[in-house]
């Protein structure tokens, strides 16, 4: 779904440190905090609308909401500041500052942060970073510890997060072939071999509507999603020990990325923190069980 305004929205453009960022604001508005919705490094702010429409249809809208196209991702562009090297400026600080600037604009000085995947990973280094600010923080199958070894030595951590990796190197071939490659994976949706490609994403791949893989090959920016991973490889996540908020930790049964054996790392690194594992889902758990997801919202 890409209108807006069928899930209570309003495109806004505003300017931050690192360029324009797109974002979508909700209508409903309270002296709450901002409820500040991030996606990840595949998708757009496209992604969050099946738990927008679980929480219309429950009769509870979310108030506040602010849903974001990351730089480089959906219509937001990629910095248009670039260092006097030609490498890009963006750095995970600098998402998560253009993500302050972009809620700040809007009037709001504090917010609820929920981010998927490397969605998870800027919330949670926000939440860090600004911990007066910080309300609560759920993240739903947050690039944690594994992935983050994965990026820095990809060869050694095949065996042991082979969808990462080989998604890395797939987003980095098609990376150089610039605007070409949107044309190509356009090409092969209308082929109809996206589905089986996406399909490790997801718990239950037969259940997914055949617009899925569509609307992941339409969101998909494979530059964005190389620098997001060279800069995941340089990412220390002790730094979350910082945070003050109440965490909670969302993953589904058979993530691909998110493994059990991260769940130790992060209660490490999250002190306090909770954690759901629901049984029906794989990556995208705001997708596969919205409901499940929402209640973690509290």
């Amino acid at each position: 779904m890409r209108d807006p305004a069928r899930v209570g929205l309003r495109r806004q453009a505003v300017r931050t440190r690192v360029g324009p960022v797109v974002l979508h604001v909700g209508d409903r508005r309270d002296d709450g905090p901002a409820l500040v919705l991030l996606h990840g490094a595949a998708g757009s702010w496209t992604t969050w609308t099946p738990l927008l429409l679980a929480a219309a249809s429950e009769g509870r809208p979310l108030a506040n909401v602010v849903v974001l196209d990351l730089p480089g991702w959906g219509e937001s562009p990629l910095p248009d500041r670039p260092l006097s090297n030609g490498r890009t400026a963006l750095s995970i600080d600098a998402y998560a500052g253009a993500v302050r600037d972009a809620v700040a604009a809007l009037g709001h000085r504090s917010w609820t942060l929920m981010g998927h995947s490397m969605g998870g990973l800027i919330a949670l280094h926000l939440a860090a970073s600004e911990p007066a600010r910080t309300e609560s923080v759920v993240v739903v199958s947050p690039t944690g510890p594994s992935v983050l070894e994965a990026a820095r030595h990809p060869v050694r951590s095949l065996r042991r997060e082979p969808a990462f990796v080989g998604l890395r190197a797939a987003m980095g071939a098609f990376s150089r072939g610039g605007a070409a490659a949107s044309v190509l994976l356009r090409a092969l949706d209308r082929m109809h071999v996206l589905r089986p490609v996406v399909a490790p994403l997801f718990a239950r791949p037969a259940d997914i509507p055949p617009g899925v893989a569509s609307a992941l090959s339409r969101e998909v920016r494979p530059q964005a999603f190389s620098i997001a991973a060279r800069l995941a490889a340089r990412y220390d996540p002790d730094r979350w020990m910082d945070i003050t908020a109440p965490v909670r930790v969302v993953r589904g049964s058979r993530d691909a990325f998110s493994a059990e054996a991260d769940d130790g790392r992060l209660a490490r690194l999250l002190p306090g923190s909770t954690l759901s594992v629901l049984p029906t889902a794989g990556h995208f758990a705001h997708l596969e069980a919205p409901f499940a997801v929402l209640d973690r919202l509290g």
